[in-house]
């Protein structure tokens, strides 16, 4: 299945916790295949198979020198998600202040009633 809307392709890509877990190594700073591959109880092929998921949602890079090719994180990407979620987190803060404003007013209420 080919995504060529690079949200869905980065959803997609942060759909797995294995990949997740390499961008959050990866957030540390540059780091080889074999050094990614470290942590993990999987195969290195299986590895790379999740870099290229990762690479092609431009979620990281890699670079080349000499015969090492480090991969890096490409915050930028992330950016689009974050913007994207920014709806959906002003709806969410607007529904709680509006939760909030409703239980101030059911405590003035009752507290009324307990004058009483």
């Amino acid at each position: 299945m080919q995504i060529t809307d690079p949200l869905s392709a980065t959803l997609s890509a942060l759909a797995d916790p294995t990949r997740r877990a390499i961008l959050q190594r990866l957030a540390e700073g540059a780091a080889t295949v074999n050094e990614i591959a470290e942590p993990f109880d999987i195969s290195l092929p299986a590895i790379s198979r999740h870099l290229k998921v990762l690479e092609t949602a431009g979620l990281i890079s890699r670079g080349r020198e000499a015969q090492w090719r480090p991969c890096q994180l490409e915050p930028q990407t992330l950016k689009s998600v974050d913007e994207w979620l920014e709806h959906y987190r002003r709806f969410w803060t607007g529904s709680f202040d509006k939760m909030d404003a409703y239980i101030a007013e059911l405590k003035k209420k009752k507290e009324k009633r307990d004058e009483r």
